[in-house]
């Protein structure tokens, strides 16, 4: 018999085609998907209230008997259905907007069950009421008892999700089966999974549905830290991968061109990537570091690996601004080691296109960067041995994939400037191997961050004035707008137009994404060597943005951003010896907003700042969108299950360890977990 909860959703009493599809569009395919949907809140409805107890303002459960109702017609599409509720102390009104059929379901004389929020407007009622009959022999569902709230929206009511969770818990079988072995729930003392999912819905006693969330939480994450273990083993197991010669005379001329000594961070994470590279698995790692750690020296430093030892890389930028930082920075950078790299976008001349499409496809090109158009089917290397792909929470594993299959399973280096939770990265990267550059370049000064209230915006504006007028550089980022590259850039365009009438003496540049790439490498050109000496953008200069000379950066509407935005922000400038200032214009409306804030004026670590800023805005706000091709989390939370989460890695590293296939007859059911979690995701991540 199938798996009871892989049966569809249309098993269950009153699902047809239209509530099936609001259903699937919640992301709910099957009677498990909707039970491991965790309520998000509960309310206790178990006490019950006499009617002249009752006042104004409050959320109550009364009892009574039905002596009338009544549909008014108030106008056109406008019906209100008055029901008279009444017990032994009084009587009062139930009021249900647009449901007339209701007045033939509350007949005179039958006993209901009703809660709802006490209103005096335009008489003594109950609106937005919920109820059940009284008389009914079965077990409550909405009133009597402590119930489940459920996420709702597109047609489904907390009434129907709530109801729908009650009749796919009658038909739960007790032994359904069990993901986690016998053994790991033992010693953890985790309850069973049946008794978890009708707990987790509708728990009996205090501290029940917080024990159900645990067990299914742990569930999440170890299944999740399972398929990653197991993506990773599977990986470490295979030697069919690149394998890079040692450092030769290029690598070296390259090291000694540099103009620094480099870190012992930088030094250590180059040290791991060479040692991947030369090894014959192919390597995937993720090299994470703070703003201004050096970052993208290690990187150029494995191009040049790659290159000496006759083979190609590509190094893949979200946005075109930040490849063209890229392509700039590593052609001097890469000068005393070869050729150099090639440059590849969508606003690449079709002449130029066609002369690097030619030079990757017959191996003349040893190095390219470029943005999404290096996905192109139509870019073919010779022999693509290394992949680096920057910001990698800007793409999706899919695009991710597509480029490592234009070689025969090159190595892949990740690299991101934005400092990520232990947690989360375990959860987002846990099948990569981790090089972290925990070290800042000596000399840099921190940047002096500034909190400026609305009202003295104008004071901020003037002050920036001076410090331009003294010879200094400038950014001004305008607010950022519903995520809306269109809008935000019409900000821009708005406040730019705003400067040059106030600063007629001050060249003010102009930069957002929707200019033409002619348009933005002049304007950063003009940025960069100081014909323009206040650059108005929006979030595109977010990252990889090198002016040594900007030492002021004025963010507008600074409490719409998250912290590891305006941490990227703020690492815009005090790249020089000069001291450097950054100021957050806006009067945050909440706690958290005030309190994110607060954490970046005190706060210089982007790590701790990233741990905040996971902690007030949750992981789905952390990086703005979800690419990774992982399983959703519904029972567990990143934030409060950090332990839970170590705990599930441990556990899941043991069990694959012991059996890397998970061949043996008690770990089958993880096996099918597994693969129902991950979907075929799960391919795309062992490539």
């Amino acid at each position: 018999m199938t798996d009871y909860l892989e049966r569809p959703l249309t098993d269950l009493k009153g699902v047809g085609r239209a509530r099936l599809a609001a259903l699937q569009k919640a992301g709910l395919g099957t009677i498990g998907d909707l039970l491991r949907r965790l309520p998000y809140r509960f309310e206790d409805r178990t006490s019950f209230r006499s009617i002249a107890s009752l006042s104004a303002g409050e959320w109550v459960t009364v009892r009574g008997v039905v002596t009338g109702a009544r549909n008014d017609y108030i106008r056109r599409g406008l019906t209100l259905t008055r029901v008279t509720l009444a017990d032994d102390g009084g009587s009062i009104q139930v009021r249900l907007w647009n449901q007339p059929y209701l007045a033939k379901t509350f007949v005179p004389g039958a006993r209901f069950l009703v809660y709802g929020l006490v209103s005096a407007d335009r008489g003594f009622h109950l609106s937005r009421p919920e109820w059940e009959p009284a008389d009914d022999e079965s077990d409550p569902i909405h009133l009597g008892r402590v119930v489940p709230v459920h996420r709702a929206g597109g047609g489904l009511t907390p009434r129907v999700m709530r109801r729908l969770v009650f009749e796919a818990l009658e038909g739960l079988p007790t032994g359904v089966p069990e993901p986690l072995p016998s053994a790991v729930r033992e010693r953890l003392g985790l309850p069973g999974l049946a008794w978890a999912l009708r707990r987790g819905h509708f728990p009996g006693e205090a501290g029940e549905a917080e024990e159900a969330r645990r067990r299914l939480a742990f569930d999440e994450l170890f299944v999740i830290q399972a398929g990653l273990v197991e993506v990773r083993a599977g990986r470490m197991a295979r030697q069919d991968g690149v394998r890079h010669g040692s450092a030769g005379p290029r690598l070296r001329a390259f090291l000694e061109a540099l103009p620094y000594r480099l870190t012992a961070a930088q030094e250590r994470a180059m040290g791991e990537i060479f040692a991947d590279m030369e090894a014959p698995r192919q390597m995937s790692r993720l090299l994470q570091g703070d703003v201004g750690s050096g970052k993208t020296v290690v990187a150029a430093a494995a191009l040049v690996k790659a290159a000496e030892g006759g083979l190609q890389a590509a190094l893949l930028a979200p946005t075109e601004v930040l490849a063209e930082q890229h392509w700039r920075r590593l052609r001097g950078l890469l000068a005393p080691a070869g050729p150099p790299p090639a440059f590849l976008a969508g606003g690449t001349p079709r002449q130029e296109r066609e002369r690097v499409l030619a030079g990757l496809a017959d191996g003349r090109t040893p190095v390219v960067v470029g943005t999404h158009a290096l996905l192109e089917e139509d870019v073919r290397f010779a022999h693509l041995g290394l992949v680096i792909i920057d910001e990698q929470h800007r793409f999706g594993v899919a695009q991710r994939a597509r480029l490592q299959a234009k070689g025969a399973r090159p190595d892949m280096l990740v690299m991101t400037a934005t400092p990520i939770p232990r947690t989360l990265a375990l959860t987002l990267y846990g099948d990569l191997d981790l090089t972290l550059i925990d070290e800042m370049p000596p000399g840099r000064r921190p940047v002096v961050t500034r909190v400026v209230p609305q009202g003295q915006r104008q004071r901020a504006y003037d002050w920036v004035r001076g410090r331009i007028a003294g010879g200094q550089r400038a950014f001004i980022v305008c607010p950022l707008i519903e995520e809306s590259e269109e809008r935000q850039a019409k900000a821009a365009a708005k406040l730019y137009e705003d400067l040059r009438a106030d600063w007629p003496d001050v060249p003010v540049g102009l930069l957002h994404g929707r200019l033409s790439a002619a348009a933005r490498d002049e304007a950063m050109e003009a940025f960069r060597v100081g014909r323009v000496r206040a650059l108005v953008a929006t979030t595109v200069i977010e990252v990889g943005i090198d002016v040594p000379e900007a030492t002021v950066m004025l963010v507008e509407g600074a409490d719409g951003f998250g912290l590891a935005q305006l941490h990227q922000l703020r690492g815009r400038v005090g790249r020089g010896a000069e001291q450097s200032y950054c100021l957050l214009i806006g009067d945050p409306k909440t706690k958290d907003g005030q309190a994110r804030l607060e954490a970046i004026v005190t706060a210089r670590d982007g790590f701790a700042l990233a741990e905040e800023d996971l902690r007030l805005r949750g992981p789905g706000e952390f990086f703005g969108t979800r690419q990774h091709g992982l399983p959703d989390l519904h029972a567990a939370d990143l934030v409060r299950d950090r332990e839970l989460l170590d705990l599930a890695r441990r556990e899941a590293e043991a069990i694959l360890a012991d059996d890397p296939a998970l061949a043996r007859p008690e770990h089958a059911p993880l096996k099918v977990e597994i693969a129902r979690a991950f979907g075929g995701r799960l391919g795309v991540l062992v490539g």
